[in-house]
């Protein structure tokens, strides 16, 4: 027992010195996003179940002067996926759905080329939906497309992109149609599931899929965009309500409890939560880096990484995770810079500089 308490502490003393600490390699990293004037960001890096850094830059709400601060929310745009992917993985295991569920079988009327496409398909992107973005326009604000939307828009076409499950292409239209199955076979909204069995378990009270007029998103972060040399209120798009691909706002406080639900199987059975992690194969064989909701890659380290990132109007962000290690990476932005891909390489620089000053 003496020397449990005696490693506890110890634990206890070096997360709160790391938490304390000044991280200049980091700070240089992500100095852009300092400043009184500028969008920003807020970082976490958790080590063994303990949040070992924190720290904001830049501010949330630009026209209020109001700073980002770790119970800021910000619009998660993909990183929302595996909580869609999570919800579905959920039906599955209560047995009202199956991941070879078709189109057609779900959505009565679905034109012929869904015969083929399953539930499978649509979680780890090779289903061939053609992308619902290329049928709305910038301007289609007033009303706002929906998930309910993407399926109009899909039961209008004839034919898929490829044959499914012979490409891996991603596709925001087959997160839209998770949702709405969610939505079928709950019996409640995409938002009310959400809350009800993840959000609510895991005591994530400030994180909600976000609907005008229905939900308030508190201390939230506004998105912006650098045009010109100036930053320009540029919060929404003509897609932003769409829930199923992207809708979510939450903080790194709120994050920090959903990584650690993923280590346990509060929320999902593990060979669920080992099936959204693990490498789809193609019809030929081929191996694609794309689990459930969640990317897949080795890191230079040979360490299995699983992450996600999110773009969309002027939000950027990455959760990235080393399971093997328990080592997790949680970075949300508010403005429309870097490309989304880079995010990828920003998070293991950070990672890089944080390593060296241990």
């Amino acid at each position: 027992m003496r020397k449990f308490i005696v490693f506890s502490f110890a634990v206890f003393f070096i997360t709160q010195l790391i938490m304390a600490q000044n991280i200049p390699a980091i700070d240089e990293l992500l100095i852009k996003y300092n400043g009184k004037n500028t969008p920003g960001a807020a970082l976490m890096i958790i080590i063994n179940g303990k949040p070992v850094l924190q720290k904001t830059y830049g501010i949330a709400d630009l026209e209020n002067n109001i700073p980002i601060l770790p119970a800021t929310n910000f619009r998660l745009a993909s990183v929302t996926k595996q909580f869609t992917a999570t919800g579905i993985l959920q039906l599955v295991d209560e047995g009202q759905l199956n991941l070879q569920h078709t189109l057609t079988q779900l959505f009565p009327g679905f034109p012929e080329y869904g015969n083929n496409i399953t539930i499978k398909h649509l979680l780890n992107h090779t289903s061939g939906l053609p992308d619902y973005e290329n049928y709305v326009a910038d301007t289609a604000l007033n009303p706002p497309i929906k998930d309910q939307s993407v399926l109009d828009i899909l039961m209008k076409t004839d034919t898929g992109y490829f044959e499914p499950g012979t490409k891996f292409q991603y596709s925001n239209s087959a997160y839209a149609l998770l949702a709405l199955i969610i939505e079928k076979y709950s019996g409640v909204s995409f938002a009310q599931y959400l809350k009800q069995n993840i959000f609510d378990p895991m005591k994530m009270e400030n994180t909600v899929a976000h609907e005008k007029g229905i939900s308030t998103v508190g201390n939230r972060a506004y998105g912006y965009s650098l045009e010109n040399d100036h930053w320009i209120f540029k919060d929404q798009s003509s897609t932003s309500a769409v829930l199923g691909d992207g809708g979510i706002y939450s903080s790194i406080e709120d994050l920090y409890k959903w990584d650690q639900s993923l280590y346990t199987e509060k929320i999902l059975s593990g060979y669920l939560l080992k099936q959204a992690h693990s490498y789809n194969t193609l019809n030929n064989g081929d191996t694609i880096p794309y689990g459930f909701g969640w990317h897949l890659k080795k890191n230079e380290k040979n360490e299995q990484v699983v992450y996600h990132t999110g773009s969309t109007t002027s939000f950027r962000n990455i959760f990235y995770r080393i399971p093997e290690k328990q080592f997790s990476l949680i970075l949300l932005t508010n403005r429309n810079r870097p490309q989304e891909e880079d995010m990828v390489g920003l998070a293991e620089k950070i990672i890089a500089a944080f390593e060296k000053s241990m």
